[in-house]
């Protein structure tokens, strides 16, 4: 791809990130991410990916592929951990939750964090069914392994579902303090005591008595 081509991409992804961020992956206009980003003509995100929904697409993926570089190693870790402990299933949930908040360290990384909080929903943790861009990842092995340690205390409808809403309280936990930071708003945590006491809550809530 040439380089003005690469350049106009690269722009389009941040006006994305940014706007649907803030205004939402519904609410952003298109036109909107293409005059933040530069550019005079409305067909460039159609260009470059496809459709709107394209361009969001890709900007989920950059940052999956960004985090796969530290999932990879940690999956092979816990896989050959053995294991029906319950202690694992705090490791697990350890192993889903900080490559996340190490994408609270730069502006790209918390506009994801706040687009990823609403698309919670398509994680797929009811159905069983693994969406893109999770299918092949290591975050989808992950969650799979997550899933088998709930159901080591679990039944299936139960063990799916607190998934599902613990991944929708990470991704909300995360979308606030990124929202947080990026207003300088206050909080309570340093970012190594919030992950700590992050991790730790999510993992109680797995653990509850059925």
């Amino acid at each position: 791809m040439p380089r003005d081509a690469t350049s106009t991409r690269e722009r389009l992804l941040r006006a994305g990130e940014h706007l649907f961020a803030r205004k939402g992956v519904d609410g952003a206009l298109t036109r909107e991410i293409v005059t933040l980003a530069g550019q005079a003509n409305d067909s460039a995100v159609h260009y470059h990916f496809g459709s709107r929904r394209g361009l969001l697409g890709a900007i989920v993926d950059r940052h999956m592929r960004r985090m796969e570089e530290q999932r990879k190693p940690a999956l092979d870790a816990l896989q050959t951990r053995g294991a029906s402990e319950v202690a694992d299933l705090g490791a697990v949930l350890a192993a889903v939750v900080e490559p996340m908040t190490a994408e609270l360290t730069d502006q790209s990384g918390r506009d994801f964090l706040r687009i990823v909080a609403q698309l919670a929903g398509e994680s797929g943790a009811r159905t069983g069914e693994v969406p893109h861009p999770l299918a092949g990842t290591a975050l989808a092995g992950q969650l799979d392994l997550l899933h088998t340690r709930c159901r080591d205390h679990l039944a299936e409808p139960v063990a799916r579902e607190r998934i599902a809403i613990a991944i929708v309280m990470l991704t909300a936990a995360l979308a606030d303090r990124a929202h947080r930071l990026d207003e300088h708003l206050p909080v309570l945590l340093g970012h190594p005591a919030f992950v700590t006491n992050l991790t730790t809550m999510l993992t109680a809530a797995l653990l509850a008595p059925a």
